[in-house]
C-alpha cells in the first residue's frame, strides 16, 4: 500500500461589487437643470474610491452623501454641458493603478427650459440698520447647490421696483458672478459656509440701499427663497454760525412708525422739524453750551415693533488759548549786530590816524580845561609847516555845532 501526501486546497475570494450610477433628470436634459450624477457600490462594506470626470476630462466636485453615494452636479446645464461623463472606480484593495471607468452620455435638450415654479418662501423679514455699518443678510436654512441675492430699490418717483441681480455663487462649478452694484456685498464666512451650501450675505450699506433683498437658494430644480425688507437711516450734523442742526434721515418709510430725536436729559425738550419725507431735523443754537452739549439720539420705530437707534455726540467749543506779548527792554539783537562793525570801523580810523601821524614825525599836544568844548582841533599852521614827503593831509573844522567835520583843504 503506498500512502500519498496529504493535499491541502486552495481558496480564491472573488468579492463580487456592484456598481449602479444614476443619472437625474433623466435625458435629454432642459436648460437650466440641474444634472445630477450619482454612483454607488455595493455592499457598502467594499473599500471604493468614486471620482467623476466631465466631457473636458476635468475632475469634478463630488461629495460623498450617506445611503446614496458619490454625487457630482452641474448647476443650470447648457449645451456645451453634452458629452460622456465618467465614473472611475478604484479599489483601495488592489494596486492604485487599477481602476474601473463608467460612462454616461448625457444629451441637453436646448428647445426646453426648466421653469422654477416650485419655490418655498420664508416668513419676511422687517428690519433696519445704520448707514456704513456691516448687515448680514439672511438666507434659506437649506443645504443648496447655487446662490442668488437680488434687491428691489424703492423708487420714490413712480413707486415701482426694479429688480437687480446683486450676486451668484455656484459652488459645484465655483464660479462667482458680482456687479458695479455689489462692491458693499460678500458671502460671509463662519458659520456659514458657502463651499458645503450654507449661504449667507454680508452687506454694509448706504442711505440710499433701502429696499427689498430676496436671496434664492437652489437645491436641484426646487427654490427656498426668504426676503428682507430693509431701512437705512444715518444721522448727521451740519454747523451754521446761528445754529447746529442734527439731522436723522432713513428710507422705506412705508415700514416706519415713528421717529424721534431726545437728549440726554429727558426733561429737556427739544426743537424738532421735519425737513421732508424721510428726514427729521433737531435745530440747536449756538454756541453750544454746558446746557445744550451731550448725547442726542435719534430712534426709529417699525411697525412690527423694532426699534433701531442711533447716537449724535455734541461736545462744547474748544477755549480760544490768548497770547500776551511782553514788551523787551533789551534793544533788539538785530540792532546790535548791526553796531559791531561801525564800533570796528571806527576804532580802525583812529588808530589810522594816530600811527600815520606819528610816522611823519608830527608832535600833537591836547590841552583840554573843564569848562572848554568838547570838541579838540589840530593846529593847521604845525602840520602846514611839516616837510612834504608824498604823503596828503586834510585840514577838518566843524561845519557847526552839530560834531561834523568838513574838508578844508588837501
Amino acid at each position: 500500500m503506498i500512502e500519498q501526501p496529504e493535499r491541502i486546497p486552495k481558496e480564491t475570494v472573488i468579492l463580487l461589487a456592484i456598481l449602479t450610477v444614476t443619472v437625474v433628470p433623466a435625458a435629454p436634459i432642459r436648460l437650466l437643470s440641474t444634472l445630477r450624477l450619482i454612483a454607488s457600490v455595493k455592499p457598502e462594506s467594499v473599500p471604493t474610491n468614486i471620482i467623476w470626470v466631465g466631457p473636458g476630462g476635468n475632475s469634478m466636485k463630488s461629495e460623498t452623501k450617506p445611503n446614496t453615494g458619490t454625487v457630482a452636479k452641474v448647476p443650470q446645464i447648457q449645451k456645451n454641458d453634452s458629452g460622456a461623463y465618467v465614473c472611475m472606480v478604484r479599489p483601495w484593495s488592489t494596486s492604485p493603478n487599477i481602476l474601473f471607468p463608467f460612462n454616461v452620455k448625457v444629451t441637453v435638450d436646448v428647445k426646453s427650459e426648466a421653469s422654477f415654479t416650485n419655490i418655498t418662501h420664508g416668513t419676511v423679514i422687517t428690519t433696519a440698520t445704520r448707514a456704513q455699518m456691516p448687515f448680514n443678510v439672511i438666507c434659506p436654512g437649506v443645504q443648496g447647490d447655487y446662490v442668488r441675492l437680488y434687491w428691489q430699490p424703492h423708487s420714490p418717483q413712480n413707486m415701482k421696483r426694479n429688480v437687480l441681480q446683486l450676486y451668484h455663487y455656484d459652488r459645484w462649478r465655483g464660479i462667482t458672478f458680482v456687479n458695479n452694484q455689489s462692491k458693499r456685498v460678500h458671502l460671509a464666512g463662519p458659520p456659514y459656509n458657502a463651499d458645503a451650501g450654507s449661504f449667507s450675505f454680508l452687506f454694509t450699506p448706504e442711505l440710499n440701499n433701502g429696499g427689498q433683498y430676496s436671496c434664492d437658494v437652489f437645491l436641484n430644480d426646487n427654490v427656498y427663497r426668504q426676503r428682507t425688507v430693509l431701512s437705512v437711516f444715518k444721522v448727521k450734523s451740519k454747523p451754521s454760525p446761528s445754529m447746529l442742526e442734527l439731522s436723522c434721515l432713513y428710507s422705506e418709510l412705508s415700514q416706519i412708525q415713528s421717529v424721534k430725536w431726545t437728549y440726554q436729559d429727558k426733561s429737556r425738550k427739544l426743537h424738532v422739524v421735519s425737513s421732508g419725507p424721510g428726514r427729521i431735523t433737531a435745530v440747536l443754537p449756538t454756541p453750544i453750551t454746558a446746557d445744550t452739549a451731550g448725547n442726542y439720539t435719534c430712534t426709529l420705530q417699525l411697525n412690527n415693533g423694532q426699534t433701531v437707534w442711533a447716537t449724535e455726540s455734541v461736545a462744547l467749543p474748544s477755549k480760544e488759548s490768548v497770547t500776551v506779548t511782553t514788551p523787551s527792554l533789551l534793544p533788539p539783537l538785530s540792532a546790535l549786530l548791526l553796531l559791531v562793525p561801525l564800533v570796528a570801523a571806527a576804532a580802525g580810523v583812529l588808530l589810522w590816524r594816530r600811527e600815520h601821524i606819528s610816522d611823519r614825525g608830527i608832535e600833537e599836544s591836547l590841552s583840554v580845561q573843564a569848562h572848554e568844548a568838547e570838541n579838540i582841533y589840530e593846529n593847521p599852521e604845525d602840520i602846514r609847516q611839516a616837510p612834504f614827503e608824498g604823503s596828503f593831509y586834510m585840514d577838518l573844522k566843524p561845519r557847526g555845532d552839530d560834531g561834523i567835520y568838513k574838508e578844508l583843504e588837501q
